[in-house]
């Protein structure tokens, strides 16, 4: 009997433990997988919620009787997946993770050769059909084999308990363990001149997530190299069970800890990331969120200065600080929609060196054009060690010059309704009109982007200006009046 899986989403695998993810439906991805993309190699690895080894290894289990040869990283970051795929040249990889996603849901992040990702659109749908095909009783039997007949409860399960043994995986001659930490530091170590780093004092948040053991190693190779980077570490050791919150440090209240730890040691600069550490946020030295909107220029800043020749890819919520910044550096501007389906595609389309979202995802072309947490503050240490000015300073002057709301969401009864009101209200009076995602108008000093949600009736708003903060706010505060109906 085939079943309905409602863990596969437009870009990715995600689903509530149990109820849309267990290890029965990870051996049906895993099998599905292997066959539709006629995979011989397969990369894996899982973050360190409990669930994700359990998960990982009836993945594992799937791929191997889907005729493929499976290389388990361990326990990594969703990047570590995108790298080994590439460095390894498998013909896929696979990265069991729930991010930022509440304690009781996992999921897994695919792409096939060469990082390409998989989505909606591009293989993702094709490999759930072929996973809801399988019979009950086929997979019920292959999981009973490879456990040598020790299933566990589902109360085993999302405690961490494992149903796949190990042994009985390896002794297939098709499922290795390796360990490729060396060489990814190596690689993410190249986009900086290390000896040009000056002694820097750091604040890292891992969140006890999977960042600390990377962090550790990123460490070691700073002391190989004889650079004097000194790491003050909070919630630094990996634990499932989020003793301290599920690490999302794009919520306001998640920030605390990092903000106090840069303050109270005299960091030069703070840094915290989600739970597979594909996002990394920065704090300045006196505890300051950065939004990731000035980021990107800055990294934008940061690639151009080596070669002023480079494209570089940007959403459209908000890009005049961007352009700006590209402009001044003889760089080519690229507007790209929002989401990393997209950026990645286009990336790959023009070979652009860099994309940057203000979602705080990050994007390298020698990177498999695919994003890293761990990249952006190697990139932004190198940019203070070559100025004379510390990260608050080099951002506060642009936020002067180019004020923005950040993302504002309002919850309605009917987006659409919300929609027509704003530009009944605004469109005749813009100077640009800019539908790369969403509808973003622009006027002589200011300018805004609206976006309706896929998935909820929600509308997301940014607004920045022309070195006007109080325009900027006014702005904001009289199209939200508009989009709520006040």
């Amino acid at each position: 009997m085939s079943v309905s899986l409602t863990c596969f989403k437009a870009y990715d695998i995600r689903g509530e433990l149990l109820s849309q993810l267990d290890e029965s439906i990870a051996y049906r991805i895993g099998r599905s997988f292997a066959e539709e993309l006629n995979a011989k190699s397969v990369v894996v690895g899982g973050d360190i919620r409990l669930t994700s080894e359990p998960l990982k290894l009836a993945l594992s289990a799937g791929l191997i009787d889907g005729g493929a040869r499976v290389i388990d990283l361990g326990m990594v970051g969703t990047e570590l997946i995108y790298f080994g795929t590439k460095f390894l040249e498998a013909d896929g990889g696979i990265v069991v993770t729930a991010s930022h996603n509440p304690i009781n849901y996992n999921g897994m992040k695919l792409v096939k050769k060469g990082s390409v990702p998989i989505s909606g659109d591009t293989g993702l749908g094709d490999i759930q059909s072929s996973a809801e095909g399988f019979d009950d009783s086929v997979v019920k039997d292959r999981l009973t084999y490879y456990s040598q007949g020790q299933l566990k409860s589902p109360q085993e399960f999302v405690a961490g308990a494992c149903s796949i043994d190990v042994t009985t995986l390896a002794a297939s001659k098709q499922y290795t363990q390796q360990d490729i930490m060396s060489d990814y530091v190596s690689h993410v170590l190249g986009y900086i001149d290390t000896s040009a780093l000056k002694p820097l004092k750091l604040v890292v948040n891992a969140g006890n997530g999977a960042a600390g053991p990377t962090l550790d190693a990123i460490e070691q190779g700073f002391k190989d190299k004889g650079v004097a980077i000194e790491f003050i570490k909070v919630h630094h050791q990996p634990d499932g069970s989020f003793p301290n919150g599920i690490p999302n440090p794009l919520l306001p209240e998640n920030r605390a800890d990092t903000a106090e730890a840069v303050k109270e040691s005299g960091a030069d600069f703070g840094i915290a990331w989600d739970g597979d550490y594909d996002r990394c946020f920065l704090f300045d030295a006196q505890g300051n969120f950065i939004e990731g909107y000035y980021i990107v220029g800055l990294l934008a800043q940061a690639f151009l200065n080596k070669a002023s020749d480079n494209r570089i890819i940007y959403d459209p919520r908000v890009y005049w600080n961007t352009e700006d910044i590209i402009a001044q550096c003889e760089g080519t501007p690229i507007k790209s929609k929002t989401g990393h389906a997209f950026i990645k595609e286009r990336m790959r389309k023009e070979d652009a060196i860099y994309g940057g979202e203000m979602s705080a995802h990050h994007y390298f072309r020698d990177f498999a054009y695919c994003d890293s947490g761990m990249i952006p503050w190697l990139l932004v240490a190198e940019l203070l060690s070559q100025s004379s000015l510390n990260l608050a300073e080099m951002v506060e002057s642009r936020i002067e010059k180019f004020p923005s709301s950040g993302e504002i969401n309002s919850k309605l009864k009917d987006a659409d309704a919300a929609l027509k009101r704003v530009l009944d209200r605004y469109e005749n009076s813009a100077v640009e009109r800019d539908e790369t995602d969403g509808i973003g108008l622009s006027f002589d000093n200011w300018r805004f982007n609206l976006r309706k949600s896929n998935t909820e009736p929600v509308i997301r708003l940014n607004v920045e200006s022309r070195s006007d903060i109080a325009l900027m706010e006014e702005k904001t505060k009289e199209l939200l009046a508009v989009i709520r109906d006040e």
